[in-house]
Parts: C-alpha cells; structure tokens; sequence
C-alpha cells in the first residue's frame, strides 16, 4: 500500500469519526430515538461524514462533479428529512440535528481534503456546544442586555477598529503610536469588564483582587491608574482596590523574570537576586492583607427561585461594563506622559544605559525587559543589564506610588502606597547590595 493510500485511508477515517462523535452525541442526548425523534443517529452521522470525506477526496482528486453530486445529495436528504419531520404531528420546531448533520459533511470534506486537523478540532468544538446546551442556556439567562452590549462593542473595537488604525510613529518626538494607544484603551477596557464579571460572579473583594493580579500580568500600571482613580468613585472599595493594586504590583516580578529568562536565559542568575526579595515581599503582603480581611464576605448573594440561579446586584454597576469614556480619558493622560518622557529624553540626552532604564521604566517595564535583554547578548553586560531592569522596576513603583497618591482616596492610598512602597525598598536594598 502506497503512503498517498494510507493518507487517504487517514483522511476517511477521520472524516467518519467525526460524524461517528456527533452522532453519539445526538444518541446519548436522546434526539435519535422517541416520539420527537430526528432523521440521524449514530450510523448516519458516521456515513455522512464518510460521504463529505468520499466528496473532499475527489475535489483533491480534480473531480468536482462527482464531489458536488455527493455533497449536494447528501445536503438534499438532509433538508428533505427535515421537512418530512416538521410535517409530523407535534413535533418540536428544532434544526440543530440537522445542521449538525450538514456541520459533519463540511467537516468530512475537510478531513478528506487533507486537512484533518481543522475537521477534528471543529468537531470536537461542534461535540461540546451540543453536549452543553443546558450549560450554554443557563449563561444566557444570567447575561444581561448591559453585558451583551459591552461584549459586542469590545469585539469591535478590537478586531474592526484596531486593525484599521497605522501602526507607525507620528507627532512630536515620534512619541504618538496610534495603534498602541489604542491598545491601551483595549486594556483598560477590558480590565473594567474583568473587574464587572468578576465582581458579579465572586463578590467585591475576590473580584477585584482577581482582577488585579490578572491585569498585572498585562500592565501593572494599568490595574493602578485604573484602580485609584475607582477609589475616588467607590471609596467603599478602596480596600479590595488596594488589594488588586498589591496583587498587580506583585505578579509584575516574576512576568520581568519569566520574560527576561525566555529571552535571555544568562539573565536569570543575575536577575534573581535582585528581584527575588521583592517577589518574596509582595506574596507576604498579599497573604497578610488576606488574612486580615478574611472575614469579609461578598456583597453579592445568590438567589435561587426554583431551578434558575440569579445574581442581585446591590452594588452600583455602570451602565457600560466597558467604561470606554473613562478608558479614553486614561489613554489620552497616558499619551501626554509619554510625550514628556520623550521631551525630557531629547532635552537631557542619554547619558547611561542605567539612566534611560529609569526614564523607560516609569511608563513600560516590558519594553525595558526587552532592551536589556538584547543587551545582556554581550555576556560582559550581564550585571549592567541586570542592574537597568531592577531600577526600571523601582522607577515604575515610585510613579505607580505618584498615582496613587495623586489620584486615590484616602483609604485607598495608605494601604496600595505602603504595599508599592514595600516592594520597591526591598528592590532597592537588593540593588544595593548588589551593586
């Protein structure tokens, strides 16, 4: 047997297990059998899929007649026993076997068009959304109008608006980056939604502190600049708040050692000892701060009445989960900070790799982790590039601690400004001795 034989035998074999998969489904869901019963069960499902992998190989095949014979038949004697099921006498207004069905032929044409691992990894994805329909209806009850609408405006502003914008550098300085800037509308945005779902889901201060410690691993900035300014807005907040700045401060340690370590792996042992104590630090922080507020409850209950389970919101929620008028004005705020870095660069000069790793790391640490990271490709610069990440990390805690305090509530500020503080003094006792 040739190996394009035992391809082919593959490709087959493939694309009748998927039907194989989707039929069981149907047969364990109870749509193949009763007085509402379907037109497929598990065989058919099987030979289906056998008829679209017959009908992808002979498209490979340069035999697209044949190929649309059999796909268009098989589509044919699926909406014709979908027809002749709907004549029936009570019978549920229901098409998701037979779409189902088609899903399979299209799936097997791809399975035997060589393309077997789409039509696996589409059936095993078609297997799940038929296996969880109670699941997936239960989640659209507890969805409400506001979240739908701010899940379809995100996934437009990222996947329509954001492609569309350039990606070069413009205005003074070539500071302004519109793509960039709006990324970072992008990730406010999404940090007010984590925040929104979070809190309905685990409670206030769960929630926030999730949230928190997710968003650090993206912009430890970010979660601070968001969350002072909420502290202002909701000062019954500002302990969770300063718990999710803790948290964000801290994971951003070890995402510089992991993405430092990738890029340069000499970088870890001289990276250690610097960051480790800080690492140390903030997970004592964060356990103290967790223990002492163990007794807080969330704000949230759930409510059961009979079978469905809902969320009381007692908490003030916004009207758009997305904030995206706050998130803009934060963008806007960033961008004139990043024009008087680069004014302030231009004017002073670069007088030292340590001195520019202390003006790049107030405002992103990762572009510094990056920088140094390709300078540390010359092991004599090891330390040195070890030395400008710790100072760019310390950089970014003492604005982060300017944030705070300039932008925070009273409560608020005394604890997020003490935890920041914390880990950026023992950054620096580090530095220190290790210089």
């Amino acid at each position: 047997m040739s190996i394009m034989d035992l391809q082919l035998g593959f490709d087959l074999l493939v694309a009748a297990l998927v039907g194989l998969a989707v039929g069981l489904e149907r047969e364990w869901s109870g749509h193949a059998s009763g007085p509402d019963a379907r037109f497929a069960g598990l065989r058919t499902f099987a030979l289906l899929g056998a008829i679209g992998g017959f009908g992808g190989w002979f498209q490979r095949s340069g035999q697209p007649v044949i190929a649309a014979c059999l796909i268009g038949g098989a589509i044919l004697f699926i909406v014709i026993a979908y027809a002749s099921t709907m004549r029936r006498h009570g019978t549920t207004a229901d098409g998701t076997t037979e779409v189902a069905a088609m899903l399979v032929i299209a799936m097997g044409a791809a399975a035997g068009s060589g393309h077997r691992t789409i039509a696996s990894a589409a059936g095993s994805l078609v297997v799940v959304l038929l296996a969880k329909k109670s699941a997936l209806q239960d989640l659209l009850q507890r969805i409400d109008a506001a979240e739908l609408r701010a899940t379809l405006q995100f996934a437009v502003l990222a996947l329509v608006v954001l492609p569309l914008l350039p990606s070069g550098a413009y205005g003074p300085f070539s500071a302004f980056h519109p793509r960039q800037l709006w990324t970072v509308v992008l990730l406010f945005s999404g940090l007010n939604f984590a925040g929104y779902i979070a809190r309905r889901l685990i409670g206030e201060t769960r929630g926030l502190g999730i949230t928190g410690l997710l968003g650090g691993l993206v912009s430890s900035t970010a979660v601070t600049l968001n969350f002072a300014r909420r502290s202002k807005l909701e000062p019954s907040l500002a302990i969770p708040l300063a718990f999710g700045v803790s948290a964000a401060c801290t994971v951003l340690v070890p995402r510089v050692i992991v993405m430092a370590t990738v890029l340069q792996p000499s970088l870890l042992a001289e990276l250690l000892p610097l960051l480790a104590p800080a690492l140390v630090a903030g997970i004592g922080l964060l356990v103290v701060a967790y223990w002492r507020e163990r007794e807080t409850r969330p704000i949230e209950q759930t409510i059961i009445e009979g079978s469905q389970s809902t969320l009381s919101q007692p908490f003030n929620a916004r009207q758009n989960p997305l904030a995206l008028g706050t998130s803009i004005k934060m963008a806007v705020a960033f961008q004139i900070v990043l024009f008087l870095i680069a004014w302030v660069d231009e004017a002073a000069g670069n007088p030292g790799v340590l001195a520019s790793a202390a003006l790049l790391g107030l405002t992103d640490v990762d572009a510094l982790t990056l920088s140094m990271s390709r300078l540390a490709d010359d092991a004599t610069q090891l330390h040195v590039a070890a030395l400008a990440i710790a100072i760019g990390v310390i950089a970014n805690s003492l604005l982060k601690t300017v944030l705070v305090l300039v932008l925070g509530g009273a409560r608020f500020r005394v604890r997020a400004a003490t935890a920041i503080m914390v880990l950026a003094a023992v950054t620096a006792l580090a530095l220190w001795w290790q210089w």
